[in-house]
């Protein structure tokens, strides 16, 4: 016999494959894909190289976007099949294959999780690698050492979902930790997970630098946008910034700090600074501080348009209460609460050891424009 859960799970698999498939317009797709297709074999298709590959561009992105869930809908297909199979089959053959069903199942659940994310990630610059900056607020040393330990967190993470880091900056504090930090996340999607820990986070513990073991609360902002490619045309006048270049100081061994290697970029209309001093070369630190100017230039610029500037670049008001978007508390209790979605844990370590991705998927889940829109209710 099957048992009751798995029947469970193979329904609950079949009703949220068939609303992200409506949610995806998935047929459109694969009819736009073989349309793009076919005109791929026209003659004269290469003649203009660079409107070939955006047009190759548009059938992989299409491509990427629901073919992942094609091929999931066959294998529900198998699913089907193999239960009809152990209902017509022996008692032994049912209790051993039943069994078997039940871990595809579950497994294929975990799947459609990350299938279901990946469908929210659709923004323009989702698949982009993310510019990730991290900056100490109210709380003085405590934030500093606050900032060092998310810096922790999130290079952890980024880790543990296959990405690479990159560090561009880091401004140590005063006493221990840091005040701010920018690195470069690298990989599928960087951007499209990352956007989800802008804001103010909360940290409430034993402080280890008070003689007197008193509680103390600790804020970090975090800000993050995507790095632009050479599709977006940015153009940065000379006249509208100015370069500084000096001594490098932190981490960064005795060949940096003792160059003046280190760039640092403002843009005098915006205010915006952007410092860069994570390599030896003056040139390859000021062609990186170039790129993350445009990045958060042409953020400032979207934001302005979506009349949203207050939310992302204008006045954030101060790192401090009322602003966070998510609680770390160690001291009297243990909970990690995200105060956007209500999902909490009382697992702080783990958290703390990079398992972010329950607060990020329930924040995308939450926050899809398209999933509203559509009033697709993805079942948990």
């Amino acid at each position: 016999m099957i048992a009751p859960e798995a029947f469970e799970q193979i329904e609950n698999i079949k009703k949220r494959t068939s609303h992200l498939w409506k949610f995806l317009d998935a047929e459109q797709k694969l009819r736009e894909i073989d349309a793009l297709e076919a005109q791929m074999g026209a003659n004269g298709f290469w003649d203009n190289n660079e409107r070939a590959q955006r047009h190759i561009g548009k059938v992989n992105g299409l491509k990427r976007a629901v073919l992942p869930v094609a091929a999931f809908r066959k294998r529900i297909d198998d699913l089907d099949a193999m239960k009809e199979l152990i209902e017509a089959g022996s008692p032994d053959e049912q209790a051993e294959f039943g069994a078997e069903l039940s871990i595809q199942a579950t497994a294929m659940l975990t799947e459609l999780d990350q299938l279901e994310i990946g469908a929210f990630l659709t923004g323009q610059f989702d698949r982009n690698n993310a510019i990730f900056s991290i900056q100490a607020g109210a709380g003085g040393t405590e934030s500093n050492d606050w900032a060092d330990m998310m810096f922790r967190m999130y290079s952890r993470w980024a880790e543990r979902r296959g990405y690479t880091t990159e560090l561009m900056d880091v401004q140590p504090g005063d006493t221990a930790g840091i005040s701010k930090a920018t690195i470069l996340i690298k990989g599928e999607n960087a951007y499209g997970y990352c956007k989800a820990e802008r804001g103010v986070h909360r940290l409430v513990r034993i402080s280890p630098f008070d003689s007197n073991a008193r509680r103390h609360t600790s804020f970090c902002a975090v800000d993050v946008v995507a790095e632009v490619t050479d599709e977006i045309k940015m153009e940065i006048p000379e006249d509208d910034v100015r370069i500084d270049v000096y001594r490098s100081s932190g981490k960064g061994g005795q060949g940096v700090n003792t160059t003046d290697s280190a760039v640092r970029i403002t843009h005098l209309a915006s205010g915006i600074v952007v410092v860069c001093q994570n390599e030896r070369s003056q040139l390859k630190n000021k062609a990186s501080a170039w790129s993350i100017l445009k990045a958060r230039l042409y953020e400032k610029k979207m934001d302005e348009q979506r009349a949203e500037m207050d939310r992302f670049y204008g006045e954030k008001g101060e790192i401090g209460w009322g602003a966070q978007i998510r609680s770390y508390v160690l001291q009297p209790y243990q909970m990690v609460k995200d105060l956007r979605t209500g999902v909490s844990t009382s697992d702080t370590q783990g958290v703390l050891d990079g398992d972010l991705d329950r607060f990020i998927n329930a924040w995308l889940r939450a926050g899809c424009p398209r999933h509203r829109n559509k009033d697709i209710q993805m079942e948990e």
